[in-house]
């Protein structure tokens, strides 16, 4: 049946398509009256949003008001980025816009008797606490009320560092104006003052001939050239030319000694481009991780090796690496030639190389050899047999179970920190490492048995491609980093040290640093790849002196930490540790780094965003920050 329709068809069509035409007009007339006004009001919506970046070879427009001398010196150094300016008008205008800052804070200076301040090492602070088991020196970090929120200022005539390997030899007096050392000790020969510079001839206590030939002295006695070891811990290393000789035969040493009388050990060290930090055995973990290191010296270092039951020497095995070597020379080693020189009688120093032989036994240490002023000792590659030597010896006992690698503020005990089980007398415990330089990059031992969580050998190999992408984008953009004019390199976030061993071509070292808030624990992996580096919070400071790094890398620390602690502090702890002229590459999401990159023009940086390496398109960027020169004045009062 057909359907009945009311009204004529043909008539309900044509005013459809009028109705239509009635629209499509109506939208049409408005999108132009709005492209007209949008394109009215374009030139000074334009102006409204600041563009990010900054040319990196001008110099920093300061305030000269407060305490400062800006040198003719501009901080230039990296004029040479051929990098263009990026516009991220185009890409991330709401981020932008809403980190955009409506004036810039502007930090003030704080007065030169600051120039060498070392925040969780001040002596000032330190005199609070016990000094019983060296506390006093130990960290003791400001409380918030006495932070300080204003920048370090470098010494009236600071001058750029020499270049390495010259900086073993020689540093300026007016980086470093102490001259206690070089008299204290000129017989010992650690430091001489030849007009507007130091000498550094590489001698020391033990060693009058030089750290040169001091160290062929050990290479006669263990082998030390062959790649079978690369890391090395000095305790009480004075100005580190036991460090700074060893590199000549690739092995790297962290070099430790506390803030004491001897004015500036370890700023003299780094002075010279030699790695070290402020530490000391007290009462607390060295801030490294179980089988850290291959070897480790003490040359007079004047650490009480037997007291507290083997206390110090047991944390000197907790981070000594299985088959590892302790090296120790000075009192009491050869006591019969030098007790009268030490002004102390031959039962006491007997008594006391007796109490060490009794400790090194206890840990199943095997004694190499004693020549001359040397006497070394060895760890055992495992504990089985040290296991069932416990039964007889009954102390130290074996620690309970527990993280090893936990080393920050914790107590020491004693007790051995035990190795990795094994199947046989023979398996070194935790794994057996390649010989330098294919260690560098050889999967971990730590990796390869699968107890870093996450990481297998796959993803390590993968890291590695990633990091030596990224440093050849980084030779791009900052050619320093290939030219020699960085020497002391930190790497605040390292994970597996990808960076560093990226760099493993360059005359640089890399302090690797991990966060202790990280999520996965990578320190140890890292000191089995042959590098060297510490645990940190990054609310707290680092344990180092002012001016005594090159180069900082900064890889999402700030998202890491902006929920934590007021991250401005950080940036003026990086402030603190870094050279006039000193460059930090950050890597993080955009906002973030338009949030950073506001704080570091209150700072006296210059800065750039760039793009990732793999282009514009993702979120992360790269800052590059250069520290300007400029100096603090001294005044007649101070």
């Amino acid at each position: 049946m057909a359907k009945d329709y009311v009204g004529t068809p043909k008539i309900h069509h044509l005013e459809s398509k009028r109705n239509r035409l009635t629209w499509i007009l109506g939208v049409s007339g408005l999108c132009i009256l709005f492209y007209i006004l949008g394109a009215w009001q374009s030139p000074t919506s334009s102006t409204t949003i600041p563009k990010t970046t900054s040319n990196l070879a001008s110099t920093e427009s300061c305030d000269t008001s407060s305490n400062v001398n800006l040198s003719p010196k501009a901080a230039s150094s990296m004029s040479s980025l051929s990098s263009p300016d990026l516009d991220f008008e185009a890409h991330h205008t709401a981020s932008l816009d809403e980190a955009v800052p409506t004036a810039v804070q502007s930090f003030p200076v704080c007065p030169m008797n600051f120039s060498e301040y070392t925040p969780c090492q001040d002596t000032t602070r330190g005199r609070r606490f016990d000094r019983k088991m060296l506390i006093y020196r130990e960290r003791h970090c400001p409380e918030k009320d006495e932070l300080v929120k204003c920048l370090i200022p470098a010494p009236p005539k600071y001058k750029t560092p020499f270049k390495w390997p010259q900086s073993r030899d020689y540093a300026w007096y007016d980086n470093i104006p102490h001259k206690e050392l070089s008299i204290e000790k000129a017989v010992q020969n650690w430091i001489q003052v030849e007009g507007d510079r130091f000498r550094f001839p590489g001698g020391g206590t033990m060693f009058p001939r030089g750290a040169d030939a001091y160290i062929d002295d050990i290479n006669a006695l263990i082998p030390l050239t062959n790649g079978g070891i690369r890391t090395a811990l000095d305790t009480g290393c004075g100005v580190a030319s036991w460090g700074a000789f060893l590199l000549k035969r690739d092995i790297l040493a962290m070099s430790v000694a506390p803030r004491d009388t001897h004015e500036a050990q370890v700023q003299f060290a780094l002075e010279r481009g030699v790695p070290a930090m402020i530490g000391v055995i007290g009462s607390l973990r060295l801030t490294f991780p179980a089988r850290a290191f291959d070897m480790a010296h003490c040359s007079r270092c004047l650490i009480p090796w037997y007291a507290y039951d083997g206390l110090y020497l047991i944390e000197v095995d907790r981070v000594l690496r299985p088959g590892g070597y302790w090296i120790l020379s000075g009192p009491p080693i050869h006591w019969k030639k030098y007790y009268k020189g030490w002004e102390r009688t031959q039962e006491d120093l007997k008594q006391e190389q007796d109490s060490i032989e009794a400790v090194a036994k206890r840990l199943c240490w095997k004694k190499v050899i004693e020549k001359d002023d040397l006497a070394i000792w060895q760890k055992p590659m495992n504990h089985i047999e040290c296991i069932e030597s416990q039964q007889s010896y009954k102390t130290p006992p074996m620690c309970k179970a527990g993280y090893a690698d936990d080393a920050w503020y914790k107590k020491l005990e004693v007790c051995v920190t035990p190795l990795p089980e094994v199947n046989n007398a023979e398996e070194v415990a935790g794994g057996e490492l390649e010989k330098w330089p294919e260690r560098a990059f050889a999967v971990p031992p730590r990796i390869r048995t699968g107890t870093i969580p996450g990481i297998t050998a796959e993803k390590f190999q993968e890291d590695n491609n990633i990091w030596k992408e990224r440093v050849a984008y980084y030779k791009r953009i900052v050619p320093l980093i290939s030219q020699g004019r960085y020497r002391n390199v930190m790497d605040m976030n390292a994970n597996l040290g990808g960076f560093a061993a990226a760099l493993v071509q360059y005359p640089v070292w890399v302090m690797n640093v991990v966060p202790t808030i990280a999520d996965i624990d990578t320190l140890g992996a890292i000191y089995e790849r042959g590098f060297i580096g510490s645990y940190q919070d990054w609310c707290e400071a680092f344990s180092t002196y002012p001016r005594t790094y090159d180069l900082i890398h900064v890889d999402g620390v700030f998202s890491m930490y902006q929920d934590r602690c007021d991250v401005t502090y950080i940036l003026l702890e990086m402030d603190r540790i870094l050279r006039p002229e000193g460059t930090v590459i950050f890597r993080d999401k955009v906002d973030t780094l338009v949030k950073i990159q506001e704080l570091t023009n209150g700072m006296r940086w210059t800065s750039k965003i760039m793009d990732h390496e793999s282009g514009p398109f993702n979120p992360e960027k790269i800052l590059v920050a250069v520290k300007t020169y400029w100096t603090g004045e001294t005044t007649q009062e101070q």
